[in-house]
């Protein structure tokens, strides 16, 4: 990608504006009614052995609709999407040949990223992926990252952009994090974006790497829900995720709480589209693989009240350029 082509996919993603995080994996299940949120953070943070071990006969979303989670996003106004295809646990929703553990050993072996894109495309939602480098199943982590490790994530990497179609975008996380994940000396960035470029010239790599800049990411990513706040003076290219709930994975509570505000959901897109940022509202679907009632009422109340905003035309003063 020439830094023309780059700018302009910056531009494409920035005038999407609005989008939804379906965050769907073994933490569905192995979590949702748990002291852990969402992933085992101290095993990878504080030195704790792994207490909490997935198997992949668990995963059994017996009702998935991946339609009704993109109904619901078209309802709240979201053009764009991302999933989470592997999260810091390791277990894939799609049948990878690299691993058993993923959706060929589960108890509903359907292949979730497929269903996913097929849904979503079919509403003409732009729907891209996200997919953790950290990875405890497979012991990829801050203190070991070897050349087969490498070899494993770009297997993968390769599966998904390869087998599914057109990827517009793919989210990295646990990368070089505060959280936890290899390192960009045991696995340099150069070497990730070049293997996507390779495969799919137009997709942006998005890394979740709590930097400020474009050094190793197509476009600066803020994980709002843990306070990584936009500054004053940032003007795009931006992405920028939060939360209805109190986790990025569903509880069981989740069900019957009462969830942000669609204020609250109109204020933070408002003060993202000013920095140009395109912002990501979670959606978190059950164990059943539905998203829950008072998910899709606030998605159609925001989505009542939510206006695009017109395009950018052109690079704004104040964008953030890749140093070469």
């Amino acid at each position: 990608m020439t830094h023309e082509e780059l700018l302009q996919r910056q531009l494409w993603f920035v005038n999407q504006r609005f989008g939804m995080f379906i965050h769907f994996n073994s933490a569905t299940y192995q979590f949702c009614d748990h002291e852990m949120i969402d992933w085992e953070y101290g095993h990878e943070n504080d030195n704790e052995p792994r207490r909490y071990i997935f198997d992949p006969k668990d995963w059994n979303p017996e009702a998935l609709d991946c339609s009704q989670w993109a109904k619901a996003a078209k309802s709240a106004g979201m053009t764009f999407a991302a999933m989470t295809a592997k999260h810091h646990e390791g277990f894939g929703l799609w049948p990878s040949r690299y691993t058993d553990h993923c959706i060929k050993n589960a108890t509903d072996r359907r292949d979730v990223v497929q269903a996913y894109l097929k849904a979503f495309r079919d509403e003409g939602i732009e729907a891209g992926l996200y997919f953790s480098m950290l990875d405890l199943h497979h012991q990829i982590n801050r203190k070991k990252c070897t050349p087969q490790d490498k070899e494993f994530i770009k297997n993968q990497l390769t599966e998904l952009l390869t087998e599914y179609g057109e990827i517009p975008f793919l989210i990295i996380d646990g990368w070089n994090a505060h959280w936890g994940g290899p390192s960009y000396d045991h696995l340099p960035f150069e070497e990730i974006d070049e293997l996507v470029k390779r495969l799919q010239p137009q997709c942006l790599l998005m890394n979740i790497s709590c930097e400020p800049n474009l050094d190793h990411t197509d476009i600066v990513f803020y994980e709002n829900a843990a306070g990584q706040e936009v500054d004053e003076a940032f003007a795009g290219p931006g992405a920028s995720c939060n939360i209805l709930t109190n986790s990025w994975f569903w509880r069981t509570t989740d069900t019957g709480m009462e969830l942000k505000t669609a204020d609250w959901a109109m204020d933070k897109i408002k003060e993202m589209h000013r920095h140009n940022v395109s912002f990501l509202l979670n959606g978190a679907p059950n164990r059943h693989g539905l998203l829950d009632p008072n998910v899709l009422d606030r998605f159609k109340e925001i989505g009542e009240r939510y206006r695009k905003p017109s395009g950018l035309d052109g690079i704004p003063e104040g964008w953030v350029y890749r140093t070469e």
